[in-house]
């Protein structure tokens, strides 16, 4: 598997990544490929070779219905990233700490919960009849 940061490194494939999101938190169950064509304005096998990257980095799920096949964004591989930028996030201009320890890692706890919270919220709200 490719390393996330490589991965995420294309600007093609955060355009798709974005669009996913927007898609999803706009209350999408999935993207086709047609739809992510449209939006971009790439080639569809353009699109097919990044959706296979992201596939493969599993930051994106599909399913299929008969011959389409449906993107959704998965964010849980997308923690590595965050664990690796949060300590940058807490040093100052001058290469200090901005926040005291205990202060970032209660931010760091807090915000893990609360996008947990979010993501279980989601996934249960998706799955309710009608939508």
């Amino acid at each position: 598997m490719a390393d996330i940061f490589d991965v995420i490194a294309d600007g093609t494939r955060r355009d798709i990544l974005q669009l996913l999101l927007d898609r999803a938190t706009g209350g999408e169950r999935g993207t086709s490929v047609s739809q992510i064509v449209a939006a971009l304005g790439v080639s569809q096998p353009t699109v097919s070779k990044h959706l296979k990257v992201l596939r493969e980095a599993e930051l994106v799920s599909v399913r299929e219905e008969g011959q389409h096949r449906y993107y959704s964004l998965a964010v849980a591989p997308l923690d590595e990233v965050d664990d690796w930028l949060v300590p940058f996030f807490s040093i100052d201009e001058e290469n200090e700490p901005a926040l005291p320890e205990s202060a970032v890692h209660a931010a760091e706890v807090v915000g893990r919960a609360a996008a947990s919270v979010k993501h279980s919220f989601s996934t249960a709200f998706r799955k309710l009849p009608g939508r």
